[in-house]
């Protein structure tokens, strides 16, 4: 192997051996796990077993044909494993059917496998199955963009606001699908295209996570380190004025609503807001805002019981029926349904 292929072996092959490790880590060794670090670790293993059977086939086409199946094989868990990982972070998932769903796709692909190995059916595993992989693996990236369509549209609109956790979702539905933008797109240009950009977005990806991590951190440093106190009878003014605009303009009901709307309704610097909200109340603003909105929510469940759970939650402003879901049972600790039934 001349020093050329020496660099692009390595530079493809990095990305893989560091999301073994990141994937073991997320399944295994970190604290305080939650359900979006079990599929996030399967996800990086997934991927990293299909990429690493391209880095290997491409610098050795000699590869055995059992290894070429199980890197085929595992793409059937990419998509789904995407998808269970943004619903999970959005707290909209339901866990036994992702598990079941997850079980029963490893049977199937294990008895079809078995029926028809790649070495006995290489023509059928590289045109038909090759072809049905990319198409579940686009429709799976298609339902995830879906479900994280209120982040999205916070890229364009609010993207300061985007939080930690919502990077994350980002981060990984981008590199996923420039994965398979690149395989999709590898007749055109090289079979080794899509390991290089695996290495490449998983590095931009943990770098936009980084940044998302400190800059939150600097935040929440900020909110307890004010300088001045606001004097106890500006405090009470200010609750007064929120007290009256929201009763009279409701103008939580706003789901475009920022601290800097809410500022300029209330006649008030943005930084005053910002502190009564963070330091008098403790509190950040989006819970500020989304505890007017339960309360309307647990008005509506009360008072219009024709209405849907999922209509409740638009008609008190939340942009998402996941978004509602996850503030009201934060808020109230229980769900919208058992609040109606109870």
């Amino acid at each position: 192997m001349n020093i050329d292929n020496q660099i692009l072996f390595f530079l493809s092959a990095i990305g893989v051996f560091n999301s073994v490790i990141l994937g073991f880590y997320f399944l295994f060794f970190k604290r305080n796990k939650e359900i979006s670090d079990l599929f996030l670790g399967l996800l990086l293993l997934a991927l990293s077993t299909r990429i690493g059977k391209s880095v290997f086939y491409n610098f050795n086409p000699q590869l055995s044909k059992t290894y070429l199946q199980i890197g085929l094989s595992a793409c059937f868990f990419i998509g789904p494993l995407l998808y269970f990982f943004v619903r999970s972070i959005l707290q909209n998932l339901n866990y036994s059917f992702a598990k079941y769903s997850l079980i029963f796709l490893m049977i199937a692909i294990s008895v079809f496998g078995f029926l028809l190995p790649y070495k006995e059916n290489p023509e059928l595993w590289r045109r038909i199955i090759y072809y049905f992989i990319n198409t579940q693996w686009f429709i799976f990236i298609v339902l995830s963009i879906y479900e994280a369509r209120q982040i999205f549209r916070k890229l364009v609109t609010y993207r300061n606001q985007i939080s930690y956790q919502e990077t994350w979702v980002l981060s990984v539905i981008g590199g996923v699908f420039a994965i398979w933008l690149s395989y999709s797109l590898s007749r055109y240009t090289s079979y080794i295209s899509g390991a290089l950009t695996f290495s490449f977005s998983f590095y931009i990806s943990f770098l936009l996570i980084y940044y998302a991590k400190n800059k939150t951190l600097i935040s929440v440093i900020s909110k307890e380190k004010y300088i001045n106190k606001i004097d106890e009878k500006l405090v009470k003014e200010i609750q007064e004025k929120i007290n009256i605009l929201f009763e009279t303009k409701k103008i939580y009901t706003n789901p475009d609503l920022t601290l800097s709307i809410l500022a300029k309704e209330l006649s008030i610097r943005p930084q005053l807001l910002s502190q009564f909200i963070n330091a008098n109340l403790n509190k950040s603003f989006t819970q500020f805002i989304n505890e007017y909105r339960i309360d309307e929510a647990k008005r509506l469940l009360k008072e219009s019981t024709q209405l849907k759970i999922d209509a409740v939650g638009f008609e008190s402003r939340f942009n998402s029926s996941s978004t509602f879901y996850s503030s009201f049972k934060k808020i109230t600790g229980t769900t919208p349904s058992n609040y109606q039934k109870t």
